[in-house]
């Protein structure tokens, strides 16, 4: 078993994955794992939603039509049939898709800047957990992530901001790490 730094250090994203995937239960002491991240007022501003099978296809579809809405309203040129099926393909890329959402809750000490913190950080915990378990991931966002199509397809509510989807799937035999250049850790690190 490695050590929290080599695990940290060693993580990769994963561009291509297999269609296998962690199940629904797989994910649940992940998840419970992700409740210690650092959190102002243990609001727990956060939730998590699967997306396999057709909901992927159902996002796909999201993402072509705010790809249309969005070109009509700036009076562009309507997006091709081959960039709308490009489109509806991104969410195929995996069999398993964890949108990663701040859910705001009210609070008169907790700003929320700072619940889109703990969320994200509840994003990278998990990803960091499904690295360590043998699986491949990718954080994606993207222009659609905002977009009124994609909020409603998630279900959510005005108090709520979708911050990207892990895309999650097995590691494909022969399949290389990708490359993070390696930083000057004092320049990154200095004293008030």
């Amino acid at each position: 078993m490695s050590t929290p730094l080599e695990a940290i250090g060693g993580r990769r994203s994963s561009s291509a994955v297999t269609s296998d995937a962690p199940s629904h239960d797989d994910l649940l002491p992940l998840v419970a794992a992700c409740a210690r991240v650092a959190d102002h007022g243990a609001l727990r501003p956060w939730r998590l939603i699967e997306l396999r099978g057709d909901a992927r296809t159902r996002l796909g579809a999201a993402f072509a039509a705010a790809s249309a809405r969005l070109a009509a309203e700036a009076g562009a040129e309507p997006p091709s049939a081959a960039e709308l099926a490009k489109l509806a393909g991104k969410p195929l890329r995996a069999s398993l898709l964890i949108a990663v959402v701040a859910s705001h809750r009210e609070s008169d000490k907790v700003e929320p800047w700072e619940q889109d913190v703990t969320a994200a950080g509840v994003g990278h915990a998990l990803s960091l957990l499904l690295t360590h378990a043998g699986w491949g991931v990718m954080w994606r966002t993207g222009a659609f992530t905002r977009t009124a199509e994609v909020h409603r397809l998630h279900g959510l509510t005005e108090s709520e901001e979708l911050l990207g989807w892990l895309y999650v799937g097995g590691v494909p035999s022969g399949a290389k790490p990708g490359v993070r250049l390696p930083i000057d850790p004092a320049a990154h690190l200095t004293a008030l």
